[in-house]
């Protein structure tokens, strides 16, 4: 592992620190997830995606007009932002959206 995907990891652990009853999951792939549904991911390239129900995601998009899909390993992932990289600053905001996140997947059928 380089000393910038140490980097990454370590800036997404700080985000989700922010968020109580949160932990982080995988090792080559680092995700959150909760009845067998992801809500987070940090894909290979270091960026930060967020699962946001629809209605939150349009509000996202309009607040931070730099943001758009997320993408992991070629894939737009449904439902999930990319956290843009004037947010990476301010981890206790991403956490606010982590938060939202994981209630908006406790909403979700249990897979």
């Amino acid at each position: 592992m380089t000393s910038a995907q140490k980097a990454y990891i370590e800036l997404y652990r700080s985000i989700i620190d922010h968020v109580e009853g949160i932990e982080l999951k995988g090792k080559t792939m680092p995700y959150t997830s909760v009845n067998g549904r992801m809500f987070s991911q940090l894909n290979k390239d270091g960026e930060i995606g967020i699962r946001l129900s629809e209605v939150e995601m349009q509000k996202f998009f309009s607040k931070f007009p730099d943001s758009k899909p997320f993408k992991s390993y070629g894939a737009t992932l449904k439902g999930y932002v990319l956290i843009p990289e004037e947010m990476l600053a301010d981890p206790a905001l991403i956490g606010e959206y982590l938060a939202m996140s994981y209630q908006h997947v406790l909403t979700l059928e249990p897979k």
